[in-house]
């Protein structure tokens, strides 16, 4: 199958890109700053109209898996323009493309799209964001939803092994400051899905080499706070659990309005997709053995 992925220098897009290619797929990585680590690396600017739809008719792609995005969400609400234009009209331009060519788009999105009300969200509630982020992603969704051959993915605080795009997630932040046996401060009333990195990359594979269409929700199957994901990683990692303090989201000096519990249902991909969502102490087992990994490999070249 012949994949184009955007975004592929960021940690999700890394990570698809490295399991497509082991798989045997013809990946083109789409990126505008941070290299990709493999595949056939294609400089793209996702606010270049003109240019999404040249590389897109040259690469004449099956399917499109569309992670490029702006996801710093108080920069979201800070530079308004630049969020539409990246993850609104770049995706209103990838989908038009993507129609053009008959290539199955892939949409990244967020459950950020949600208000936080009620928590698990299933796929049939309505989007309903409290910040420009969210509201940026939902105007994306729409964009792809018009798309003919679509399928819209909502995962939920998304973590991984590595730094991708010079970022640190949240699960290396924590590693980071718990392993020098500093204390960090963690939100004990925001509740999420939190979702690994290669679980989302299985998922989003399994759906395209399966043709899968419509909007499923390709997150963790744990619902759980930032204070219990924190004490979950320590316990698992075998890390001092009294570094760990607890503070409330409304002591957080944000600049963009953060939902206060946009966990997702996935009783659909659990039963649609072949790769299954991961319960979190299994995703976080599965961490710990990445990141030893790269560190072996690290240690390897001095």
């Amino acid at each position: 199958m012949r994949m184009l992925v955007t975004g592929a220098g960021g940690l999700l897009g890394s990570k698809i890109v490295r399991l497509a290619v082991e798989r045997g797929h013809e990946v083109y990585s789409g990126y505008r700053n941070h290299e990709p680590p493999a595949g056939q690396k294609l400089k793209i600017d996702m606010m270049k109209g003109d240019e999404v739809l040249k590389t897109v008719e040259k690469v004449r792609p099956d399917v499109i898996i569309h992670c490029a995005a702006l996801t710093d969400v108080d920069l979201c609400e800070k530079e308004r323009d630049l969020a539409l234009a990246v993850n609104a009209e770049g995706t209103r331009m990838l989908a038009e493309a993507a129609d053009r060519t008959g290539a199955h788009l892939i949409y990244i999105s967020t459950d950020y799209v949600f208000d936080g009300r009620k928590g698990m969200y299933k796929e049939e509630d309505e989007p309903n964001p409290v910040n420009f982020y969210g509201y940026t992603k939902m105007l994306g969704e729409k964009h792809a939803l018009k798309c003919r051959n679509h399928l819209v993915m909502r995962p939920s605080m998304i973590y991984g092994a590595g730094q991708a795009a010079g970022k640190v997630n949240f699960a290396l932040w924590l590693l980071d400051n718990l392993r020098n046996g500093k204390e960090v401060r963690v939100i004990t009333d925001q509740y999420l899905s939190p979702t690994l990195d290669t679980n989302l990359a299985q998922m989003a594979l399994d759906a395209a080499e399966r043709g899968i269409r419509g909007i499923i929700h390709a997150a963790g199957a744990t619902r759980a706070s930032r204070f219990d994901f924190a004490l979950r990683l320590a316990r698992v990692f075998n890390l001092d659990e009294s570094l760990i303090k607890d503070v409330k989201m409304e002591e957080m000096k944000w600049i963009a309005r953060r939902p206060r519990d946009t966990s997702l249902d996935v009783s659909k991909a659990m039963k649609a997709l072949k790769a299954k969502p991961m319960e979190l102490d299994d995703a976080l087992r599965l961490l710990r053995g990445e990141v030893e990994e790269l560190e072996s490999e690290g240690s390897k070249d001095f």
